[in-house]
């Protein structure tokens, strides 16, 4: 069957697919907790940015960043996974949002785009859309920080990207200020993760 003629839930453009994923509770890139290397660069930050989490899924660095005061949107076009972050984020003052990535029109100015298996969720065909519209919603100095899934795996979720494609797709705007192995990676991960750090130029 080819890719034009499968159902909405066996494409992971479409926000059927992650419901139906969300749904069952089929979530293996779900690590259910708040990753260390997150959690220690936000704690080098002199002042909280506003955060966007596309992708959020159920958005546990969201409540985190919501219990230290930092004002987050997180943002996930699955109405399922919406749901699911709002068990998780309880009365947490998180602005939660179901729409697309990229259509999103932001109220507030984004300091901070934080990545976190959502790129390797997307086709390939969509990664120039996604460094496009990465690099209009940060103004410059603007910081996008995250893990990648760095590694030849042409077939997902997770799409597997390597470094000069990376590059590729962020070079041109960004600078990369951090690049380290990733220490907790949950197992479909683990190995084949980068923690980088971006700055908007």
């Amino acid at each position: 069957m080819s890719e034009a003629v499968k159902p909405p839930e066996q494409r992971p453009e479409h926000p059927d697919f992650w419901c139906k994923r969300f749904g069952e509770g089929v979530t293996p890139w779900d690590a259910g907790k708040v990753p260390d290397a997150f959690a220690d660069f936000i704690s080098r930050q002199p002042l909280p940015l506003n955060t966007l989490i596309p992708g959020c899924g159920s958005a546990w660095e969201a409540a985190h960043l919501a219990d230290i005061g930092w004002p987050v949107t997180a943002l996930d076009f699955s109405p399922v996974a919406i749901e699911k972050a709002r068990e998780i984020l309880g009365s947490a003052p998180v602005d939660l949002v179901c729409a697309d990535f990229f259509t999103f029109a932001p109220t507030r100015p984004i300091g901070l785009i934080y990545e976190r298996a959502f790129l390797c969720a997307l086709p390939r065909k969509l990664w120039d859309d996604w460094g496009r519209r990465i690099a209009e919603l940060l103004p410059s100095g603007g910081i996008l920080a995250g893990f990648f899934f760095v590694c030849d795996q042409p077939k997902g979720p997770p799409f597997g990207i390597l470094p000069d494609q990376l590059s590729q797709l962020l070079a041109p705007n960004f600078t990369l200020l951090e690049d380290a192995p990733v220490s907790d990676s949950i197992p479909v991960f683990a190995g084949r993760e980068r923690w980088q750090v971006w700055q908007r130029r």
